[in-house]
This record gives structure tokens, C-alpha cells and sequence, in this order.
């Protein structure tokens, strides 16, 4: 059984929980509301801070949701986030998507929302997915692909960013193109075509407010989260570059003219 290897390497420095926390079921799943009922068992993978499990559990109120993260450390946030809103239907551990410890045919909804990405076998993470899913559940997944992404005005800093992103995603076992790669991936898992339905999405942020918002995260995560010391620590950008690519994103936050759409690849599988 294959076991993770990859790294994580965006880690849980505040400027990242500051994105990862603003997710909801609605902005980050929306493909997946229509099938979930009130009674519904749910899995959610990669659960981080746990703002998408909590709406999860609001919505299947007379079911369970038990979130998992790889990294335990994250879930007393989860946990956090659930208690303030007084659910009680939820539970969380730590879980490595290659080998879940749940029996064969326990949900009706297994979901991962940008986990594949950072996963050293994906393949292997469906068939688990797969695995622990109810005759007739689905298995939906939904991860962003960092090369169709799209910004205006053209920034030689944010062209390095993304350079330097995809070059340190893939030295840490990743793959930060996965949005395209998700139907592909489900028909190696063992999906039959007519069980997979391939869709996308975008996250757009142009207002003032949400791309000084995002400017400003990325502004941070570029000099403070673990993205910023595994480029460092692997010899794949110098201080001054990383500098110069936070200040990219400061002045792409600043600009009235800035837009950016991050598209994402989303597959629901019928188990």
C-alpha cells in the first residue's frame, strides 16, 4: 500500500490559513452541493482549518461528516470551527489518503478539495477514495491548475512567481497542474468513463477588496510559509527573489486595472 511521500509545501503559516479558512461548500464545492442530503455519511480529505467541513455538517445535519488531514496539527482548528458554529455531527483525525483506515463502503460522499496536487500517488488516493465510498456514493474532487492561471496586467514578477511555484511543487513529489489531470487520473483509479463526470470552475478576484486580499496573502506566503523556505532550502530562488516576487503581488493587489481567474478541474465519480 503506497503511503504519502510528497510534501506539503504550502504548510499553515497564518498567510496561508488566511485563504485556506476563507473556503466555504459554496465558493470551493459548489459542483458537489446539488447531491448532498440531509442524512448523508460524509469523508472530507484534506480538511484543513475545516471551514468546508463545518458547511458540510450544517447540510447533512441528521448524517456524520468526519474530516482528516495529513497533518494532525491543523485539526484543533478544525475542531475550533465546528464548536463555534454547535455541531455535533462532525469528528476529525489524522488520515494519509493513500491508506484510510475506514472499511470498505462507508460513505456516501467521499470529497478532497486541492489534495490531489499535493499527493505523491494520486491514482492510489482515487482507488482509496473509491474504496471507502457506498455502492452508488461519489468520490469528488476538485483541485486548481496553476499554468491556466490568468492574470492582466503582465508582471514579470508574477510569471516568476509562477515559475518558481511549479518548480518547487514538483521537487516536493506534486503536481500543481492537477485540475486537468483529474478525469485522467480517475480512468487509471479504475472509473469507467460513464462514471465520471469532468467539470470546471473559477475563483476570480478583481474588486478592491478581494485582489488586495489575495495580493496581500501571496504578498506574505512569498517570503513567510513553507512555499518560501523550500525554495530557499532547494536552491530555487535567492532572498532577492523572493522579495522582489512578494513586492509583484503587493503592486498586482495595489493596481485598480488587476484581475485574476484561477481556474480549477472538478470531477464527481459515481462509485
Amino acid at each position: 500500500m503506497a503511503h504519502e511521500t510528497a510534501k506539503y509545501i504550502h504548510g499553515h503559516h497564518e498567510s496561508v490559513l488566511r485563504s485556506h479558512a476563507w473556503r466555504t461548500a459554496e465558493n470551493s464545492a459548489g459542483y458537489l452541493l446539488p447531491y448532498l442530503k440531509t442524512d448523508h455519511t460524509i469523508l472530507d480529505i484534506g480538511c484543513g482549518p475545516g471551514t468546508i467541513t463545518a458547511d458540510f455538517a450544517e447540510i447533512a445535519h441528521d448524517g456524520q461528516v468526519t474530516g482528516v488531514d495529513y497533518v494532525a496539527d491543523i485539526l484543533p482548528k478544525a475542531e475550533a470551527a465546528v464548536a463555534e458554529r454547535g455541531l455535533t455531527n462532525t469528528r476529525f483525525e489524522q488520515a494519509d489518503v493513500h491508506s484510510l483506515r475506514f472499511p470498505d463502503d462507508t460513505f456516501d460522499i467521499v470529497h478532497a478539495h486541492q489534495v490531489l496536487q499535493h499527493v505523491s500517488d494520486p491514482v492510489q488516493a482515487l482507488r482509496e477514495m473509491r474504496r471507502v465510498a457506498k455502492p452508488g456514493g461519489l468520490i469528488a474532487v476538485r483541485d486548481s491548475d496553476y499554468a491556466a492561471f490568468t492574470w492582466f496586467p503582465e508582471s514579470e514578477g508574477l510569471t516568476a512567481w509562477l515559475d518558481l511555484y511549479e518548480t518547487v511543487a514538483r521537487a516536493g513529489g506534486g503536481e500543481p497542474d492537477a485540475g486537468r489531470r483529474l478525469k485522467s487520473w480517475a480512468l487509471k483509479a479504475g472509473f469507467p468513463e460513464t462514471a465520471i463526470e469532468a467539470t470546471s470552475s473559477t475563483w476570480t478576484f478583481s474588486d478592491e477588496p478581494d485582489r488586495t486580499w489575495w495580493g496581500g496573502l501571496w504578498a506574505d506566503r512569498s517570503l513567510h510559509s513553507d512555499f518560501a523556505k523550500q525554495a530557499l532550502n532547494g536552491g530555487h530562488a535567492t532572498a532577492d527573489e523572493l522579495q522582489a516576487i512578494s513586492d509583484a503581488w503587493k503592486a498586482w493587489g495595489a493596481a485598480e486595472e488587476s484581475w485574476l481567474m484561477i481556474p480549477h478541474g472538478e470531477i464527481l465519480c459515481r462509485a
